[in-house]
């Protein structure tokens, strides 16, 4: 699987918002703190914004908010809202995936893949991820534990 420096950046910025969600946050400093290219991430933030994850306000006392609370955005969210499908197959989704003869039950491994993949991500909030919250980490081990 592939993780793309869109998701990436699309949830550390995410982080950075939800870490004091009483305020808006510029793009500038949401880049300047994590290291992350002002133009591209200008971009992210803009595919989130159309996806509901955050919201924006223009003028001096603008800049971005989450979108609903950080407890309801998952992983998995952010992954869909900047990359569409999940895992794609030669930029194909898995759905509808058939192969002929002895590779006919490689389509049903690509799709479980997808199927974990998709149960890890959705299963860590961005609270889980804040200092003093449950540890991502850990609820993503017991997602995939509960998977194998």
């Amino acid at each position: 699987m592939h993780i793309s420096a869109k998701a990436d950046y699309a949830m550390r910025a995410l982080l950075e918002l939800a870490r004091e969600p009483s305020r808006p946050l510029t793009c500038e400093a949401i880049a300047s703190s994590q290291e992350i290219p002002f133009r591209f991430l200008k971009s992210v933030v803009g595919e989130l914004r159309r996806a509901g994850l955050v919201r924006s306000q223009r003028g001096c006392e603008g800049g971005y908010w989450l979108g609903r609370p950080a407890e309801e955005i998952t992983l998995l969210d952010v992954t869909r809202a900047v990359d569409g499908e999940l895992i794609t197959l030669r930029g194909e989704p898995l759905a509808d995936l058939v192969y002929p003869g002895p590779a006919s039950g490689l389509p049903d491994v690509w799709r479980e893949v997808e199927a974990g993949a998709a149960a890890v991500l959705g299963g860590v909030t961005l609270t889980s991820l804040l200092p003093g919250g449950a540890t991502g980490a850990t609820e993503a081990a017991g997602v995939a534990g509960a998977l194998a």
